[in-house]
């Protein structure tokens, strides 16, 4: 059996999502077992504070790069483990590293940059096992923005004749992806759409503390505050058209704080991020739509953690009204491991020399293999 390992850690920080994915060119990929290495909180810590530092030792770097790589390798083992493969079975492992910092526009008129804190050598050495890494920074060289990847992973999983689909990958920040139908013949589009889980998480973490929300139950609990709303929304990012791509060096507290009056009350505070990530989304759609003259999608199908926030979901419902909200799981995926799969799919996709990005998607100069070869 072809099998793969993808891993992915997102901006959440929460853990190593670890995926074993059967793929061939014979068929779709399919999800053969999972696991979750979750993050050690002085890791966790170290990771925010380097993710928010103006400025880094490299020692620190070093040292953070070193843990994090252990906890990749102790993913990868305990998922051969439990499913009594060896490392010889896996063809290899693809590892998207931690984001600490993406700016795909460049800082203060530099260079395009993303950083992404990864040891492919060392995780070589560690599992035994062929590693493709540093996906990204190819598409960004082709004068894309080297995000989001997985709209390709989605077409190859999702799309279909007759229909227009949109995925939406509800994370630290959403990215969503508008599937043609099968004959329309153009590819898919896919674009962040701005602050998911990572603001619910941090204002959430701030006030009640715990890392997130538990069923969107405190923001259900609030009321809306229009005007803030509407000053949040007022942020140019959202009204950019795509190709674009975003993180944590836009959206964060202090972003937040800069549109607030101070006399909010927290709950309202925790709705209202609820809707701008909802309202977000819908103008993503409306972008989309625009672009290829589309009708209203048949069904979205949301992925990532947001997936299991029901008041999330009700919001995006209430702002879709003519399109159904799908699971993962009716089309035989976890919506919780598409991530880390996808990662699995771009390491097949560069040990068989195809492209990985998408330039409708990225905006990069054309197709590209993306990713290192790291062998054992």
């Amino acid at each position: 059996m072809p099998y793969f390992i993808g891993l992915m850690s997102g901006t959440s920080l929460d853990g190593v999502d670890a995926a074993l994915v059967d793929i061939s060119a014979s068929g779709p990929p399919r999800l053969v077992a999972t696991r979750g290495a979750p993050m050690p909180p002085a890791l966790r810590d170290g990771l925010w504070q380097l993710c928010h530092a103006e400025q880094a030792s490299f020692a620190e770097l070093a040292a953070a790069e070193d843990a994090f790589c252990a906890l990749q390798a102790e993913a990868v083992v305990g998922l051969l483990a439990e499913t009594g493969l060896a490392a010889a079975d896996i063809a290899a492992v693809g590892s998207h590293g931690q984001t600490i910092e993406h700016a795909p526009w460049g800082h203060n008129g530099g260079p395009a940059y993303t950083l992404q804190l990864d040891n492919p050598s060392r995780l070589a050495e560690l599992t035994g096992c062929t590693v493709v890494a540093d996906f990204r920074r190819r598409d960004l060289a082709a004068g894309g923005q080297a995000a989001p990847l997985a709209p390709a992973f989605h077409q190859a999983l999702f799309r279909a004749p007759g229909q227009w689909r949109l995925v939406l990958n509800l994370g630290g920040f959403a990215n969503l992806t508008l599937l043609p139908p099968v004959e329309d013949g153009r590819d898919p589009l896919g674009f962040d759409t701005g602050p998911a889980n990572a603001l619910l998480d941090a204002w959430h973490a701030r006030h009640r503390g715990g890392n997130f929300d538990v069923d969107g139950a405190w923001a259900a609990s609030g009321r809306v505050d229009e005007a803030l709303l509407e000053r949040l929304l007022a942020e140019p990012f959202f009204h950019r058209p795509p190709p674009r791509s975003t993180g944590r060096e836009v959206f964060h507290l202090e972003w937040l704080k800069a549109h607030l009056r101070g006399d909010e009350r927290p709950e309202d505070v925790q709705a209202t991020l609820a809707e701008l990530t909802a309202a977000s989304v819908a103008l993503g759609i409306d972008m989309a739509r625009e672009r290829y003259a589309a009708p209203s999608a048949e069904c979205l199908i949301p992925c990532g953690g947001g997936a299991h926030n029901p008041d999330l979901l009700a919001r995006l419902a209430r702002r879709m009204p003519d399109t159904r909200l799908e699971t993962a799981e009716a089309f035989g995926w976890s919506p919780d491991w598409l991530e880390a799969a996808a990662f699995a799919w771009l390491a097949w996709c560069r040990l068989e020399g195809q492209p990985g990005n998408l330039p409708s998607v990225t905006g990069a100069a054309g197709p590209r293999v993306l990713g290192g070869l790291f062998a054992p």
